[in-house]
This record gives structure tokens, sequence and C-alpha cells, in this order.
């Protein structure tokens, strides 16, 4: 029997496993959990640059990308990480107050986190996309969302959605912890590049990483 390593399905199948081998690896990137905005960034990378015309290389270029977000990566997390967990618990306190006052004011802090959960992913993305300096990564990161409203809502949901499968069916984290979030940045990937490309300005710097 002879197998051809050009066929659709011995391709379709090593790209699987990259994708599966990819996971680990964020995964694993993750558990310092210091690391999982420059792990988080560099998986945007490597997603962003497949899903444009399956360019670049999954694996070898995770690591280099890893180390080239280190910090910028990082830095993003810790300015916008915070104010999306401060205002989640204030969703969920003032939604579980139970008076029109609480309800009111949970819709609202609901709205923030949204918008803030939307700027962190936008964020990381940045991140490898563009060449700038932190303060207008932010700038941009915070813009994104009020100028893509509903690109923006698809971003969060994805996540959302994973973490309300894994709660109601606990034996899918096995999905998750092997596929899950390789599969679900290249999900993002398509989302972000719908919006970069809308977004793209005169004399914006695009970083020379992303073309690899």
């Amino acid at each position: 029997m002879r197998i051809d390593p050009e066929s659709r399905s011995v391709q379709g199948l090593t790209v699987l496993l990259q994708f599966v081998a990819l996971n680990v690896l964020y995964v694993v990137a993750c558990l310092p959990v210091v690391t999982a905005g420059a792990a988080t960034a560099a998986l945007y990378e490597v997603t962003l640059r497949y899903a444009d015309d399956e360019r670049g290389y999954l694996l070898s270029g995770y690591l280099v990308a890893l180390r080239r977000n280190l910090w910028r990566g990082t830095a993003v997390v810790a300015v916008l990480g915070l104010p999306v967990a401060g205002a989640a618990f204030a969703a969920v306190f003032w939604l579980s107050a139970g008076s029109v006052l609480g309800t009111a004011v949970g819709v609202v802090a609901v709205l923030l986190a949204v918008h803030l959960a939307g700027a962190l992913l936008y964020g990381l993305a940045l991140v490898p996309r563009y060449d700038d300096p932190l303060g207008r990564t932010l700038r941009n990161a915070m813009l994104l969302p009020l100028a893509e409203p509903l690109r923006t809502g698809w971003l969060v949901l994805r996540p959302l959605a994973t973490v309300a499968v894994v709660y109601v069916a606990p034996q899918a984290v096995v999905l998750v912890a092997t596929i899950g979030f390789s599969v679900g940045a290249y999900v993002d990937a398509l989302v972000l590049h719908s919006v970069f490309r809308r977004r793209q300005g005169a004399g914006e710097v695009v970083s020379p990483h992303s073309g690899e």
C-alpha cells in the first residue's frame, strides 16, 4: 500500500496534529500564569498568519513568537486584565442584587466588561500584528470595540461559549485541552483579519513578523 503524502487526507491529518501540538505548547506556556498574555499574543501571531492563506509555521513559529511578544503581551494583560475581571465581578454582583437599580447598573457593567474583554483580545492580537509603541497599541485596542461592535461581539462570544460548554459538559475540558485553544484562536484570527482589513489605514506600520 502506498500513501501519497500530498493527498488531502494526509495533509488534513498533518494540520490537525500540528494544531494539537500547538495547543499543548500554548497550555504549557500559560502554566506560569504571568506568561499567559505573551502566550496568547504568540498564539494569535501564528494563527493570524495561518488564516492568511496558510502562511508560516505553526510550531516553530510559535516558539519564536513567544519570545518576541513576551514583554508587550504581558504588559497588555497587566493593564487590561484587572479591569476586565473587575467589570465582570461588578456585573455579577449587581445583577444578583434583584433590584431595578441593581439590574440597571449590572447591565452597564456587562457592557463595560464586554468592551474591556474585546479590548484585551484586540490588544493581544495587535501586539504581534503591528510594530507600535505599547501606548498606541492599548489606545487602538480600546477604540476597536467601539468601531467594530458586531465583530467584537463575536470575538468575545467565542471564549464565553467555550466556558459555557465546559460548564454544561465538564468532559469537554479534554477537547479544550487537546485542541480547543488553538482552533479557537484560528476562529478568532478569521474575525481579526476582517477587522484589520477594514481598519487598515495609510501610514500604519505593519509588523515585519506578520508576513513570515
